[in-house]
This record gives C-alpha cells, structure tokens and sequence, in this order.
C-alpha cells in the first residue's frame, strides 16, 4: 500500500467539483456572449425593427 490514507469523502466531492467546472466550460462556451456582442445584436435587432416599421403602409 501507499502512503496515507485517502478520505473517499474529500475524493468524491473533488471529483464532482471537476466534472461541474468541466460542464460550466462546456456551456460557457455554447452560450457566452460578451456584452459587447449583445449589445451590438440588440442593436441590429432595433434598426430591423425601425427599417420594417418605415416600410409598412398606413391603411
């Protein structure tokens, strides 16, 4: 055997902190935007709406 013993406890909380960062990374990844890009698709959205909004007729 090894050294000293390991507390299964202590292991199996290390591991599942792991597997959570692995999965924020993942996701960060897949769904961040800075604000900078939302702001600047926020900003495409708006003028899209106001050039649709000048094209509509008046009935």
């Amino acid at each position: 055997m090894s050294g000293s013993p390991i507390n299964l406890n202590r292991a199996r909380k290390a591991r599942e902190r792991a597997r959570e960062e692995r999965r924020a990374d993942a996701n960060a990844l897949k769904y961040g935007r800075t604000r900078a890009q939302k702001r600047l698709e926020a900003m495409r959205n708006e003028k899209a709406q106001r050039d649709l909004d000048a094209l509509k007729r008046e009935t």
